[in-house]
């Protein structure tokens, strides 16, 4: 397999990379996130105006139609950033879930405003008590009249106080733990009923607590086929896992560079640190487990490309599982050879260290997914 990028690729990274480079040096990347928002408009707006919002928009509503692999580019690129905009959110989980599953006549104009920035979208869809489990749903969904009424809960929505617009898992039949019976709604987050609550996570980005109270919408607000949304929530959350992974990837790549320079430059016995061999040992682990992770996370761009949904979840479940152990890996020996100051706010290694800690968490952990991939053995 060939992993070099071609070079629309190549500049696509490029330009992605200046952007992190120009505008998220860490001191500025600090203030942003003590700021109420914890991300700046103005640098979403940069990111509508250089086409990456429209990236997973479809070509004939105006979009790039771009492949996973043009996705994990610049995932990556914001990883090594720790960028703060809800680019997963809307880029990447809304501008696919609504290009396949949205209403045809309000899916042009979802898209057009997603493209230029003007709306933003949520996946609400775990739920306190859940855990990771995308089919323990107990939010539910009554037919009234020509719609529906909604009421329940969903817990650590990212980016959920920033939405214009929520995608919400919920009951029209069934039982709690059912896969069947399950429906996805697009729900405006200013309807009457809707309570968002955000707050900080561990690593400065935003999430949210969502209560749903008689919230009315109407059948148009369906995305895909009542009673049959588990699939496609499931098929969502699988590229907002592969876009996890990649950022990740990037998030590893800058905390092992970090690392190195450290080496390169803290001196001990009238020596730079690096010198020393068990020390050297450690980065090379440290170079061994990024690498791992980058090419599982290339093997899960193949197979979301392909058809074949069966594959493509079993490849994001390794891919999640080996990010989960790498990123833990890279973290604990990047604070181990910064020592002390390594556990500290004032250093970027320990922002990375979060950021790993929560990309690891989201949708479920290591061990969540190595029984899921498990199970599909």
């Amino acid at each position: 397999m060939d992993f070099a990028l071609a070079e629309e690729q190549q500049m696509l990274a490029d330009v992605v990379g200046r952007f992190v480079d120009n505008e998220y040096a860490f001191e500025a990347r600090r203030r942003l996130a003590a700021t109420t928002q914890c991300w700046s408009s103005a640098h979403w707006s940069t990111l509508a105006d250089m086409g990456l919002l429209a990236l997973n928009v479809p070509e004939q509503y105006g979009g790039l139609g771009a492949s996973p692999a043009e996705t994990m580019i610049v995932m990556e690129a914001l990883g090594r950033g720790l960028v703060l905009e809800p680019f997963l959110s809307t880029a990447v989980l809304g501008a696919r879930l609504i290009g396949v599953a949205g209403h045809e006549a309000r899916k042009a104009s979802w898209l057009a405003s997603l493209a230029a920035g003007s709306l933003k979208t949520a996946l609400a869809t775990l739920e306190p008590g859940a855990r990771f489990d995308l089919w323990n749903v107990t939010t539910t969904a009554k037919a009234s009249g020509a719609g529906y009424v909604l009421n329940g809960r969903k817990g650590v929505v990212l980016h959920g106080d920033s939405a214009d617009l929520l995608f919400v898992s919920a009951r029209t039949s069934g039982e709690p733990t059912d896969t069947a019976g399950i429906t996805l709604f697009a729900v405006d987050a200013k309807a009457t009923g809707v309570t968002v609550k955000g707050f900080p996570a561990l690593d400065g980005q935003r999430v949210a607590e969502i209560t749903l109270d008689d919230v009315h919408v109407n059948a148009d607000a369906v995305l895909g086929t009542v009673d049959e949304g588990f699939a496609l929530l499931e098929w969502t959350v699988d590229h907002g896992i592969f876009a996890l992974c990649a950022e990740a990837v990037g998030a590893m790549e800058k905390l092992a560079d970090l690392t190195y320079d450290y080496l390169r430059t803290r001196k001990q016995f009238g020596a730079p640190i690096g010198k020393f061999q068990a020390l050297q040992h450690r980065a090379a682990d440290i170079l061994s487990a990024v690498e791992q992770a980058r090419s599982m996370v290339y093997f899960a761009a193949a197979k979301l490309a392909d058809d074949d949904t069966r594959e493509s979840h079993r490849a994001v479940c390794a891919a999640k599982a080996m990010i989960g152990r790498s990123g833990r890996f890279v973290a604990q020996q990047a604070i181990q050879l910064h020592g002390g100051m390594g556990m500290t706010d004032e250093l970027s290694v320990g922002w990375y260290v979060k950021r790993l800690t929560c990309i690891d968490m989201t949708w479920g952990n290591t061990e969540h997914h190595v029984e899921l991939y498990g199970a599909y053995l």
